[in-house]
Formats: C-alpha cells, sequence, structure tokens
C-alpha cells in the first residue's frame, strides 16, 4: 500500500460509529487525547485535542505541529493551540457548546491531564470514554483489514528467513539483531503500542531453550530475560544450543496496522513431551477455529479451549510458568496489540462481530527447558476466523 494517508471517507465512518454510541450513553462530546486513538480518528498523531461532539463536525486543536497535522489530516477543521487553557475559546469560536457529558480516555489519560481539563469545563460532568473507542476500534473496515493482511504478510515473509539465520551456537541477540534488519527492509514501522500501563513492547522476541521459560512483568505468557533488568523481558546473551525449543515471536507492522504470529524452530529434535506440546497447543487452535463465530461470547471459546487444556494434562504450564501464567489465550489486534476482543474470562456479554481480528496464542511453558506453541493473527467472518498469518504451522526443524 504506498498511499498512508487516511481517506477522509474512512474518518467520517469512524466518527460516525463513535458518535452513534456517544448519543446512546448520554454524552455530549469527548476529548481525545491519546496517540492511538487520535491516529485513529484524525489520520495523524500530532500533539493537541481532538473534539468529537455527539452531532456535527470534529474539531481538532493542535500544539505540535500544526504544518504535520494539516498535511497528514483530511479533518475539516484543524486549528493552532498553544496549550489547553486555549480549547474553550476554541469551543466558541465554532460554535460548540460546553458539553454538559465530556467523555475522555480515562485508562490512559494521566491526573494530572485530567485535572487541568476539569479546570477548564468546570460545568462537564466528565465519564469515561475509552470502552467506546475500544468497542468502534474493534470492527475493522476494508481498509484497514487491508493493512493487516499486509503486516501478516510482512511477518509471514520474515518467518520464512528466519531458519537462514538460526544455527547452533549463535547468540539470541546476534539473531534478533539479523531478524529486525530484515523486518525493517520489509517496511516494518519499528514501533509497535499497547494500551496498558507499563506495557512496553518491541517490534518481536526470539528466545531458545530455558531463556523463553523465563517469566517476567509483562502481561503476557513469555518474558525471557531481556538483555539487562532494565528492559527485563525478550532474548538474552544464552547461544542457541541443539534440540531445544527456539521461540519466533514477531510482530508485523505498516501503516500503524499490527499482525502477530509465533512459531516454533528446532536444530535436531525435541523431547517427546515438548513435541507433544507443540502438537496439543495447535490442536487447542483447531478446536478455537471451530467455535469462534459471530453472536459466540469470548468468555466461552475461552472456557471450551481451557477445558481442553486441561483434558490434555497441561493446565499447570498453560499460558505462562507455574505461578506466573495469564489469564487469556487470545487478544484483539489492530492498532494495538491488546485491542478487543479479549479470549479470556470474564467477557460472558461480550461476543465476537464480522470483521474483529484477534491474535490467538496457545503456548505452553516447560521451566528451564524452554516454550512451545502457536499463535495466529485472525479476521472473524460469517463462516468462522480466517488466519491472515500464513507461514506453515508445522514444528520448523533445522
Amino acid at each position: 500500500m504506498k498511499n498512508d494517508t487516511t481517506p477522509i471517507s474512512e474518518l467520517k465512518r469512524r466518527t460516525a460509529a463513535f458518535q452513534e454510541l456517544l448519543v446512546r450513553q448520554g454524552l455530549e462530546g469527548a476529548l481525545v487525547l491519546q496517540n492511538t486513538d487520535l491516529f485513529y480518528f484524525t489520520g495523524t498523531i500530532q500533539q493537541g485535542l481532538l473534539y468529537i461532539p455527539a452531532e456535527g463536525v470534529p474539531l481538532y486543536m493542535v500544539r505540535k505541529e500544526l504544518g504535520r497535522a494539516r498535511a497528514e489530516s483530511a479533518l475539516e477543521h484543524i486549528v493552532p493551540v498553544r496549550g489547553f487553557r486555549e480549547a474553550p475559546a476554541r469551543f466558541a469560536e465554532y460554535g460548540l457548546p460546553v458539553p454538559r457529558t465530556l467523555g475522555m480516555e480515562l485508562d490512559v489519560v494521566p491526573v494530572a491531564v485530567f485535572r487541568r481539563i476539569a479546570e477548564l469545563f468546570p460545568e462537564s460532568a466528565i465519564r469515561d470514554v475509552t470502552p467506546l473507542i475500544r468497542r468502534v476500534r474493534s470492527i475493522k473496515s476494508s481498509y484497514e483489514l487491508e493493512w493487516m493482511r499486509a503486516a501478516a504478510e510482512m511477518v509471514t515473509a520474515l518467518c520464512g528467513k528466519a531458519g537462514g539465520f538460526i544455527r547452533e551456537g549463535r547468540l539470541e541477540q546476534e539473531v534478533a539483531a539479523d531478524l529486525e534488519h530484515e523486518v525493517r527492509m520489509l517496511g516494518h514501522q519499528g514501533l509497535l503500542r499497547m494500551r496498558a500501563f507499563n506495557c512496553e513492547i518491541f517490534m518481536g522476541q526470539f528466545m531458545s531453550g530455558a531463556n523463553a521459560a523465563i517469566p517476567a512483568y509483562l502481561n503476557a505468557p513469555l518474558g525471557g530475560p531481556g538483555p539487562n533488568p532494565c528492559v527485563g523481558r525478550g532474548c538474552g546473551w544464552k547461544r542457541i544450543g541443539r534440540n531445544e525449543p527456539v521461540l519466533f515471536d514477531y510482530t508485523g507492522a505498516i501503516g500503524g496496522y499490527l499482525s502477530d504470529m509465533t512459531r516454533i524452530f528446532v536444530i535436531g529434535a525435541l523431547e517427546d513431551d515438548l513435541r507433544r506440546g507443540y502438537d496439543e497447543m495447535v490442536e487447542v487452535q483447531e478446536l478455537m477455529k471451530t467455535l469462534v463465530r459471530p453472536g459466540e461470547s469470548w468468555s466461552a471459546v475461552y472456557a471450551a479451549c481451557l477445558d481442553l487444556v486441561r483434558r490434555q494434562g497441561n493446565a499447570e504450564r498453560f499460558m505462562g510458568a507455574p505461578g506466573a501464567q495469564v489469564p487469556f489465550i487470545g487478544h484483539g489486534i489492530g492498532l494495538e496489540i491488546d485491542e478487543y476482543p479479549f479470549i479470556a474470562g470474564g467477557f460472558e456479554n461480550f461476543v465476537f462481530e464480522e470483521n474483529m481480528t484477534f491474535a490467538f496464542e496457545p503456548k505452553l511453558v516447560f521451566p528451564g527447558r524452554g516454550a512451545v506453541g502457536i499463535e495466529n493473527t485472525f479476521v472473524v467472518t460469517a463462516e468462522g476466523p480466517q488466519s491472515l498469518t500464513l507461514a506453515p504451522e508445522h514444528l520448523m526443524v533445522l
């Protein structure tokens, strides 16, 4: 895809869908500040405030950088401000009444910023609008799916090259550097985004043997030692050995959109229980494919897959090392790596819909030995989930 400017038709569709939810929730407008949400509704991430009224045209008030905002965004009203304090005057200038009920992204907006906005709009009752934004963003348009397919093609191509870099005795960092160079040359944007607080993430992780079984702080099934305690996750300085699982877990990223994929390599052969564990994780994925349909609850799919894992005898090592397991098997993906839908417990009243996209990642962790599993990115269709990531799913024996 050559043109990376979001079409005005796409921005209008997103805004209209969001405004419909604002009306349903009794909100008169919303202020959007977070980079990913700004990009979704404007096509750029230039610093400022985007006000989306429940009815009418959005107003994008830009502090820095106005020229880029006007070049990158197709919105009609893009105006300069020197700071938040000018927002009320801009509202008046464009005939926008001060909202009695105002939505903000309260999951990510810092308390200090929230207080400044509350002081500027003392007559507004501020409510969390994050669930509405996540709801709108969870349904991907054909435009968005085109970007996600491009990201999936990127990570699929990278996986196809990975075997040429994996050799016995090489440092994990060496292979990771080769993979990072390769994926950059494929057009990777370098930056990935997560919404959750303090959940930093890189373009991927490459780990071998026991390193992949080291838990870390991130809300993810795998951690790794990382290069040092300040980073605390991902590959370390271990050399790749024979007959151990080698983890390739990378995310394609282009045009802002992501596609996630995991494959397992081995130089030689895996021990029987590791090999069996890999095959059983593929079975969990195949079960998921029979269950995910529009109208099915996220938690029902999670419960059925978890039941299969228990019957396999894998519950104690599923989705993390003992004591460090995470309570999900899949996560939504798009502009961020932790979007709706979540294939997890507690979401019985949330259902799959057509054109939702998610990564499904059943994995087993064997402390001191390594991790095995699989991950693909899917789009929900009327017939079930369709995989966007298309690398071969068998164990990659080198």
